[in-house]
């Protein structure tokens, strides 16, 4: 175990997200037109994988190049509430990365700007300060996290990294430098392990073992997605790690740099390799679900991201961030008034509904990915009568009270609203959510309810259901158990 902050040394992009709604087609072209648009600005690059080990809690120091473009300003506005920055000169435009997105769904990508970090002569006396102040950040971080896009980040500072004593995460990118000799964990993706080891067809575990000999590295841990990710020692044991739970259909973008980021902290702290990468494939998994870094907002009103400690938390969309609490205050907050409140500010309004007797895994993952589709969510339960019309003379198990007061305790819940018929057509009708949700198998002209979602303009989004997990199921466990 060490002390001392995590040190990102890496290449920092600027990520715009411009979202709408796509109805129709261009007339003269195939293609579709998004209306209806609002930006979301954001780091990228070794700017998220920073932000994002920043959300852990711990002291961050960035290394990177940056730019006095727009961009370049933006970006630094964006980091600098959340971590320390070490700025290196930046030669050409800030990279930037603009997503067109409609529904949660990527249409189209713009990449600009052709900045990369000063490595020649030319400027090398004025860029001393800097290369000062960051090998000495090398040398006294508790752990490293390289963030290599090619842009020469990684490059100006190799020398410093490979004699660090620190534990060193390397996280590779097809353009990227060939990590350093020494490295405590390199992570590359599936594709990028082949790419690596230079082995077209290798499985996992090939590419992991022979990455790990070649590049003269305690661990390789290779990432697979929805499958978790396999780590091998340097001359010992594959490790498979499956993902907590699964979690399909999702915006992964940026999963990587939340798997690194955790994987290095853990390593600082005294974790094994294997231990590491469980904890990393844990908390990938939960960003994935929360909706990956489409979900990273900035909240502050200058645009800036909240931080550090517990305020950099609320710089990410997963559970414990209320995008719109400040305005209502510390109070129980009804539908309406957070209704009226993401309208104001231009949001997405995100609403399911259903019983919710004896809540379990199934109900809260269903929660948290329908809340990760917009900017807050509320739930609609049916009251006790409701339940018995619908379940039957034994149900509720938990009344609606009850019921009402443990869905508003869950962080991914904005407002919780009771209604007494047998659908909650009427409660769609006042608050009108953007986006509806349901659990299971169901279409959507099943659904009663999915007529009045169309009159409020929003859509119905169907969720795949965790298997295994119902309330039927637990109450047999419990009957069986007497």
């Amino acid at each position: 175990m060490r002390r001392g902050p995590l040190v990102v040394v890496g290449d920092s992009l600027l990520d715009v997200d411009v979202e709408g709604d796509a109805e129709r087609l261009c007339p003269d072209a195939p293609v579709p037109v998004v209306a209806g648009t609002r930006e979301h600005r954001r780091p990228g690059g070794a700017g998220l994988a920073a932000l994002l080990a920043a959300d852990e809690g711990t002291e961050v120091v960035l290394v990177t190049a940056a730019g006095d473009d727009e961009p370049g300003l933006r970006l630094r506005e964006l980091l600098s509430g959340a971590v320390e920055t070490v700025r290196l000169p930046l030669s050409g435009g800030t990279v930037t990365k603009t997503r067109i997105r409609a529904r949660g769904q990527t249409l189209l990508r713009v990449d600009t700007g052709d900045g990369r970090a000063e490595t020649g002569e030319c400027g090398g006396r004025a860029r001393g300060p800097e290369l000062r102040r960051a090998t000495d950040a090398i040398r006294n971080a508790g752990a490293i996290l390289v963030s290599d896009y090619g842009l020469g980040t990684a490059a100006v500072l190799r020398e410093a990294l490979a004699g660090a004593t620190a534990p060193l995460v390397w996280d590779p990118h097809p353009r990227g430098l060939t990590p350093v000799p020494g490295c405590a964990l390199v992570t590359p993706s599936e594709a990028e392990a082949r790419l690596l080891c230079g082995e077209a067809h290798a499985s996992p575990e090939q590419a992991a073992r022979r990455l790990a000999r070649d590049l003269d590295a305690e661990a390789v841990a290779v990432t697979l997605g929805a499958r978790g990710a396999g780590v091998a020692r340097r001359g010992g044991r594959f490790t498979q790690v499956p993902p907590p739970f699964p979690v399909t259909g999702a915006d992964t973008c940026g999963a990587g740099d939340r798997f690194a980021g955790t994987a290095a902290l853990a390593l600082r702290d005294g974790s094994s390799a294997e231990d590491a990468v469980k904890a990393a494939v844990g908390q990938a998994t939960r960003f994935v679900e929360g909706g990956g870094a489409a979900a990273v907002r900035s909240l502050a009103p200058d645009g800036r991201f909240s931080g550090p400690g517990r305020s950099a938390r609320l710089a990410v969309r997963e559970p414990g961030e209320r995008l719109f609490g400040p305005e209502l205050g510390d109070r129980p907050r009804t539908p309406l008034e957070v209704a009226e409140v993401v309208r104001a500010r231009g949001g997405r309004l995100v609403a399911t509904g259903g019983c919710f007797d004896l809540l379990h895994s199934g109900h809260v993952s269903l929660l948290r990915r329908a809340r990760a589709l917009g900017d807050a969510l509320i739930v609609c339960v049916n009251s006790d009568e409701s339940v018995r019309r619908l379940k039957g003379p034994s149900r509720p198990v938990v009344g609606e009270e009850d019921r009402v007061e443990v869905l508003r305790a869950l962080e991914c819940v904005d407002a919780v609203a009771v209604f007494g018929e047998s659908t909650p057509t009427s409660l769609i009708e006042r608050i009108r959510p953007d986006v509806w949700v349901k659990g299971g198998d169901y279409t959507e002209s099943d659904l009663p309810e999915a007529e009045a979602v169309r009159r409020a303009g929003g859509e119905t989004v169907i969720l795949p259901l965790v298997p295994g997990q119902s309330t039927t199921n637990l109450i047999a466990a419990a009957r069986a158990a007497l």
